[in-house]
């Protein structure tokens, strides 16, 4: 408890800490229900392995959810993506709906089959902007569009496209994924906490809760969706995402050390350019996206009352997994269309989907990564 009382009095200079202010922070430190977020002693995940016992602090409460009515789980909680996870929604969303925009707008000429979808997607890295740029570079940009305009005319596309992907999403066109509910079920019935994750969800908060509509109210009112204000509300969003204190301590060294091996990356870059006869910028920065993961994984281990290397994250992308690799999380990457031939190598396993062979909550507790 001194120890804990230590770390949370070593705030930063400027926000000076009084006797009564640091006995206030003990008694709120005392009721952690988890470790308190620190930087992993090493980034591999290879040496996971559960915790016997949940700690025995009171859990904290998770508004909307009847988790406490089942026995919980005492060694694993699960976090899962919505876009790629819980559906494959590259597969039969994103890409119809471009198509949808483009006759819209009465672009004929364009038509997004799932292979130029998949390339773009690659070498665009997912950015949809980035996609159209690429696209239209190569087939070329309608005639009657002055240069001026591509911005605001990509702006009309990605907006077309929203609007037919919130449709199709509603509708019955967007399937879940086959055994993704029985997986649910399971569980539920053995009572895993289940945390459905959308804060940094790539379409957005409505399109993200639509997709969840589809699993019935009945699984619904018993998992956790961790959207924006729930990552604000969490003691990790207040504490270092709140205003009033910058962050904990090992959170401010873990930036300190990312801006030292930044400085050094762009010094060596600078040298290579004078070489070169070039100039060069390079952003080495952590994005705003990424933090946002990071900050989500930790508040969705938080509200299922476990330390994060407790919960599993059932993933899609490759930036989530380094969030979960940055936070001390094993991480399970279920491959989508988009996914099918991509490498995760820092994932503990790679499935192809739920059930049967691949991922069941079997598996998971016993560890049975491969």
């Amino acid at each position: 408890m001194e120890a804990i009382a230590t770390r949370y009095s070593l705030l930063p200079r400027s926000l000076p800490v009084s006797g009564t202010r640091k006995a206030e922070i003990a008694a709120a430190a005392a009721a952690i229900p988890f470790p308190l977020p620190s930087a992993p002693a090493s980034s591999s995940l290879r040496d996971f392995s559960f915790p016997s016992k949940n700690p025995k602090s009171p859990r904290l409460p998770c508004s909307s959810s009847n988790l406490q009515e089942s026995k919980p789980s005492t060694d694993l909680g699960l976090l899962l993506e919505v876009e790629g996870v819980l559906a494959d929604i590259h597969r039969f969303g994103n890409r119809q709906s471009f198509n949808v925009a483009f006759q819209k707008l009465g672009l004929d000429c364009a038509n997004w089959t799932e292979p130029v979808y998949a390339d773009l997607m690659r070498k665009a890295g997912g950015d949809e902007d980035r996609m159209l740029v690429l696209f239209f570079n190569r087939i070329g940009w309608p005639t009657s569009l002055p240069t001026s305009e591509k911005e605001s005319f990509m702006k009309n596309v990605i907006r077309e496209k929203r609007k037919a992907l919130e449709e199709i999403v509603t509708s019955s066109n967007l399937p879940l994924r086959p055994g993704v509910e029985n997986f649910i079920d399971d569980a539920l019935s053995e009572g895993v906490p289940v945390m459905m994750l959308i804060a940094y969800s790539r379409n957005g908060d409505k399109i993200s809760r639509s997709i969840i509509d589809k699993l019935g109210h009945d699984r619904i009112s018993k998992i956790k969706i961790i959207g924006k204000e729930e990552v604000e509300g969490s003691f990790y969003g207040q504490l270092v995402l709140g205003k009033g204190v910058s962050s904990t301590l090992d959170e401010q060294l873990v930036k300190e050390a990312q801006k030292a091996v930044s400085m050094e990356k762009q010094r060596i870059a600078e040298e290579v350019a004078a070489i070169l006869k070039l100039t060069v910028d390079i952003d080495t920065s952590p994005s705003e996206n990424f933090e946002k993961i990071v900050a989500t994984l930790r508040a969705g281990a938080e509200y299922a009352g476990l330390p994060a290397q407790n919960c599993v994250l059932i993933a899609g992308s490759q930036s989530s997994i380094l969030g979960a690799e940055r936070v001390g999380m094993p991480c399970v990457v279920l491959r989508s269309s988009l996914t099918a031939r991509a490498e995760f190598r820092q994932a503990k396993a790679v499935m192809d989907g739920f059930g049967g062979a691949d991922l069941t909550i079997s598996r998971l507790r016993h560890k049975k990564w491969s």
